[in-house]
């Protein structure tokens, strides 16, 4: 057989399995096609009997004739409770001689009930369609059933998932049949489609009865043809008959929510594989790291897979159903050796295999000491480094190899012990026996210690491969740098750099070198004397310089560092941190070593937790363990600010001192306050003074005051936010926020020597300090005032130490004193609730502050002293305020003066020790006259209205009471004299007449009978009284041909008063005094108007001056530290 008929036949072979793939295929989809064309049929044909079968039904002739026993009927009921599908031709032969119409809502209630088989489903509905088309009232019974059964509420947790999976599908065959007919079923199976996905999009427990019934009902509710038919149609081009069940519109919103649940399948799929994969390499690292697994962790992670594998299968069927991707699962891959393992943890990124270069070196400086080297190839030949200089191979060194050749018995046998090895007598070189090479030699070793930089350490070993390479001078090189004196701890580093730059030519050197290291360190943990401890850490740092230029083996390193951590005591200690130290993040960082170095630190940490050594060496290992494996520092991300708001605070928080105040202001005066976001930010920096230098503190507040000149909105916002912080801070009462309220005290009280806050402010701040949330119950402490709290004294003295000073005269004074014995009252009563010593700080600060206020002023030795002095004050205020009532009830109705500030009758005495002190008022010498029996608007008062007005006036203390002074009595004898002097004056003058303007009563006008010329007059003007006539109306008059005018004449008789009528001519003496006396009341009130409108002018004039010379001017600060209310005149209504 040649080899072209086997290809033949070969090709043969692969057609005739092809042919017979697409014969199965065929055989599959025709299959599948006839299956659905089938069910489709007898679905329809089912249906159409059933929505007919009220034409069908039998007479009620019919069910006369069937047997209506009790004790049959109950029996047919009681297994249809037990409905099983191989018994469906005997329950239809038991209905068919049974009259069941007493029974329909019992064996309705019995088949929904019924523990059904997904086989049982078929038979079921059978016998549903035969009991509805042979009774009306089945379907309804039946559908109040399932709406009982399927209530589903969202959140509950469902009693019976599986039953519920074939209710399901039974509820959507009935549907589909045409027994559950009406608009509310198919809203039904809609509402717990609807709930069981809702309800479940993260977990996914009902997976299992979404799942049946997309495999049963998908086709029919929302055209769902598995991915394999849909391609097999596609390729053989057959069509797969589809349902006409529901319209194609309600078919797409069931397929939308499917596929809904579906992505939320997926994304919980993803996540649980991630987390599966996440346990698994956590499990690896465990097994690399102590070598087997708890039984937990292997418990879990079984439970972890099974729940993976079960949810991948329901996701893969699935997403067959709905014909969708399956979603992309990455796979998982492990390390294949300790090397390779993934470090975690405080341990540095290894995943890519390679050491990570920031974590080994500190910088790029020690980067390129370590690795960059002079290349040899230039100052050498490539012949040179070719010739055979390497040494003979050697056998790679284990642990285990180390272990035998040091055992560990022999570390703790002192006879054993023996001298360092002398070194191997060498056979001169008759070349190098020279004087000259001897005395260049001995010149180049002497100038070695000098080589203290990168630069002449590279020279000098080029120099040394250069003129001084022979075997004689590469022995006496080693014996030179081996023997380093053990102070000059500096020159290692560079030693191991000069023979790592040898070692690509000189092998044996650096060889040799580690040789003797390694000798040398044996012989010190062998001798374990306690001297010569410099020369042990000359030993352990030059291996650890050799390690990272990797000269020297890095397990090797690391049983040296297992050997000392054996015997880890005093000069081992030290040994062991100067090792770790030196090479320790090294080993840490590389992939190859991390493992075992980690193990070793953890073992040295447990031996200084159990050992009792001494705070030095304990002080030396967690230096050395931190530098190996610092603890993880959390990275302050900085807050990312526009660059506006970064330029306002570096004005504010930077830049801002007593020396460029007005430099600043200008800048800020620059802003765009019309910008709301810039004006905003610019508030609540000026807000911020915790945010500032103490010392800087009154400098915001002047830049503050002479900003206001220019953004007058600024000054209330700034206060209003201050104030709140300040209350804020009260409420939360966190230690934190303690020097931030210090800050903002600071800053309300030089805001108040600015003059941008008024003392009531001050001492509502004061008083709230003291009050806000204080209990004065020791047994119900307060969480917002605990009696071990003392932060509000300093608070309090804070603000006083700022402003109090200016409280020196006025209303202030008086203020401050009361507030005194107060915050006296409140200071004792913590400190004798304080257990310990009372902090001696704090007492210092308090008796300085009202030395400073109050110089004169005893201060209380006692919490009973403090309480006596409050009682005193109390009494005397009490004694005031009872004459102050007296004074209100004998004044009856009087004026109530205006005042500038709407707060003067707020009551702030209900909160704790303020009492009845506190003055709301704005101003510091304003008085309120107290009335009773009307309010401000001058309507009566209910009694309700006049206690409330007494108890606001209570709470506003009266001046001092008056005395009586010789003074007093020669002014008023001054008075008396002036006045009776002018009384004479007044009474030479001669009597006129005096202008009496009189109302005419309205029951006099009412009983007036007008003439007809009246009556049009006072159409023109029905205002008008009688006795007002105006030049116009007199020009009316004359228009209008009237020549009288009424007057009413009012006449007393006896104690009554009469009125007559009479007429008088508009050209007589008394209408022209009336129309003179009109026209004077005129021009007057036109002349209080243009004074009026000069003064507001004038006003205007003044701002504007002032104004512009601010502009000219540096900004300084107001001696003037009482605020005054400004009181404008008011033009008050002229009465006629």
């Amino acid at each position: 057989m040649t080899i072209n008929d086997s290809s033949e036949q070969d090709g043969d072979k692969d057609e005739t399995e092809d042919n017979i793939a697409d014969e199965s295929e065929k055989t599959v989809i025709t299959s599948y096609i006839q299956e659905v064309q089938e069910r489709l049929n007898i679905k329809k044909e089912l249906r159409s009997t059933n929505q007919n079968a009220s034409s069908t039904r039998p007479s009620d002739a019919y069910f006369s004739k069937l047997d209506s026993s009790l004790k049959k009927n109950t029996a047919f009921v009681k297994k249809i409770k037990n409905f099983s599908s191989a018994q469906v031709e005997t329950y239809l032969k038991d209905m068919s001689t049974l009259n069941l119409s007493k029974y329909i809502s019992e064996i309705a209630a019995a088949i929904v009930d019924s523990k059904l088989k997904m086989t049982d489903v078929p038979a079921a509905v059978k016998l549903c369609s035969i009991l509805h088309q042979t009774y009306t009232e089945f379907s309804q019974h039946l559908f109040e059933n399932w709406q009982k059964t399927l209530a589903i509420k969202i959140g509950e947790k469902i009693p019976n998932p599986s039953k519920l999976r074939v209710d399901l599908r039974f509820y959507a065959e009935l549907l589909q049949a045409g027994i559950l007919a009406n608009k509310n079923a198919f809203s039904l199976l809609g509402s717990i489609l609807t709930t069981l996905i809702n309800m479940d999009r993260e977990d996914h427990f009902n997976i299992a009865i979404i799942l049946s019934f997309c495999k049963h009902c998908g086709d029919d509710y929302a055209g769902l043809i598995p991915r394999k038919m849909r391609e097999l149609s596609i390729k053989y081009e057959m069509g797969i008959p589809k349902s006409v069940f529901l319209p194609p519109e309600k078919q797409q919103n069931v397929r939308t929510l499917l596929k809904d649940y579906y992505v939320s399948l997926s994304k919980h799929l993803v996540r649980d594989h991630q987390e599966m994969q996440n346990f698994e390499k956590q499990n690896m690292r465990i097994l690399q790291t102590k070598g087997e697994l708890s039984q937990e962790r292997k418990d879990k992670l079984e439970q972890l897979q099974s729940a993976y594998e079960k949810l991948l299968t329901n996701t893969q069927h699935f997403s067959e159903i709905l014909d969708e991707d399956m979603p992309m699962l990455k796979a998982q891959t492990f390390p294949k050796s300790e090397e390779s393992m993934i470090v975690t943890g405080s341990g540095p990124d290894l995943e890519d295999g390679s050491a990570n270069i920031e974590n080994i070196w500190c910088d790029v400086e020690t980067q390129r000491f370590y690795c960059d080297l002079p290349e040899l190839t230039v100052f050498l030949p490539t012949a040179f480094l070719n010739k055979g200089q390497t040494p003979p191979p050697t056998e790679t060194v284990t642990e285990e190899v180390l272990d035998s050749e040091l055992p560990v018995e022999d570390l703790d046998d002192d006879s054993k012990s023996e001298d360092a090895p002398a070194p191997e007598e060498e056979t001169e070189d008759p070349a190098a026996t020279t004087a000259s090479n001897k005395i260049v030699l001995e010149a180049f070793l002497n100038n070695l210690p000098n080589c203290v930089n990168r630069e002449m350490i590279d020279n000098a070993a080029i120099d040394f491969l250069v003129t001084l390479n022979n075997k004689h001078n590469r022995k006496k090189l080693v014996r030179g740098l081996f023997g380093v004196n053990r102070t000059r701890l500096d020159l290692l580093p560079f030693y191991a750099r000069f023979v790592a730059i040898l070692h690509p030519a000189l092998p044996e050197v650096g060889n040799e070198l580690c040789q003797m290291l390694r000798q040398d360190f044996k012989y010190h943990v062998r001798k374990k004397d306690q001297i010569n401890i410099e020369s042990k850490i000359k030993v352990v740092r030059f291996i650890g310089e050799l390690v990272k230029f990797k000269l020297y083996s890095k397990i090797e390193a690391l049983y040296c560092l297992k050997v000392l951590l054996h015997d880890f005591s005093h000069h081992h200690i030290e040994m062991a941190c100067n090792l770790l130290e030196v090479c320790g993040r090294f080993l840490y960082c590389s992939p190859d070593s991390h493992q075992r170095t980690k193990v070793y630190l953890e073992q040295m940490m447990r031996k200084k937790s159990v050992m009792a050594l001494d705070s030095r060496y304990v002080t030396q290992i967690e230096n050395a363990y931190y530098y190996v494996n610092p603890p993880e520092v959390v990275t302050i991300t900085k807050k990312e600010r526009p660059v506006m708001h970064q330029f306002i605070r570096k004005l504010l928080y930077q830049d801002l001192q007593k020396n460029n105040t007005d430099k600043i202001m200008r800048l800020m005066r620059k802003l765009d306050w019309s910008n709301t976001e810039v004006a905003t930010y610019a508030i609540k920096c000026l807000t911020g003074a915790h945010n500032l230098k103490f010392f800087n503190i009154r400098c915001l507040a002047n830049l503050l005051a002479g900003l206001v000149a220019y953004q007058e909105e600024v000054g209330t916002k700034v206060v209003d936010g201050v104030l709140e912080d300040i209350r804020l801070g009260m409420e939360v009462n966190l230690p934190k926020f303690n020097q931030r309220r210090v800050a903002q005290v600071k800053y309300l009280g030089e805001l108040y020597n600015y003059r941008m806050v008024e003392s009531a402010d001050v001492f509502k701040v004061l008083y709230s300090l003291i009050s806000f949330g204080v209990s004065m119950d020791p047994n119900e402490p307060s969480p917002l005032d605990p009696p071990n709290h003392l932060f509000r004294i300093r608070l309090a003295c804070v603000l006083l130490e700022t402003c109090g000073t200016y409280f020196s005269s006025g209303s202030s004074k008086r203020k401050l004193d009361y507030y005194l014995a107060f915050l006296q009252a409140y200071y004792w009563y913590k400190k004798e609730l304080w257990k310990e010593a009372f902090p001696p700080i704090l007492e210092h600060i308090f008796k300085d502050t009202l030395v400073t206020l109050r110089p004169k002023l005893k201060p209380c030795q006692t919490c009973e002293e403090a309480l006596e002095e409050l009682n005193n004050i109390r009494t005397t205020l009490e004694k005031l305020l009872e004459v102050d009532s007296k004074v209100t009830e004998e004044d009856g109705l009087d004026t109530i003066a205006e005042t500038d500030n709407e707060e003067a009758g707020e009551d702030e005495t209900s909160e704790g020790v303020t009492g009845p002190i506190t003055d709301d008022t704005g101003t510091d010498d304003e008085t309120v006259d107290h009335t009773q029996g009307t309010d401000d608007e001058g309507e009566p008062m209910t009694s309700e209205a006049e206690q409330e007005a007494v108890s606001e006036s209570l709470a506003i203390p009266r001046g001092p009471k008056k005395m009586e002074c010789t003074e007093d009595a020669d002014f008023l004898n001054a008075l008396d004299k002036m006045v009776s002097e002018n009384i004479q004056e007044r009474m030479r003058e001669p009597v006129k007449a005096g202008n009496v303007d009189i109302s005419v009563p309205v029951v006099v006008k009412s009983n007036v009978k007008k003439t007809y010329e009246q009556l049009q007059v006072s159409k023109i003007n029905h205002t008008l009284e009688y006795r007002v006539f105006t030049f116009d109306f007199r020009k009316q008059l004359v228009i209008m041909n009237l020549e009288k005018i009424g007057f009413v004449l009012m006449v007393r008789k006896g104690n009554k008063q009469q009125y007559k009528q009479f007429e008088a001519d508009v050209d007589s003496e008394l209408a022209q005094n009336l129309r003179d006396q009109e026209q004077a009341q005129k021009e007057e009130k036109e002349k209080v108007k243009r004074l009026t409108l000069n003064i507001t002018e004038r006003f205007e004039e003044e701002d504007y001056q002032e104004m512009m010379q601010q502009q000219s001017r540096p900004v300084t600060q107001n001696l003037n530290r009482e605020r005054k209310s400004t009181n404008i005149p008011k033009v008050l209504q002229m009465q006629i």
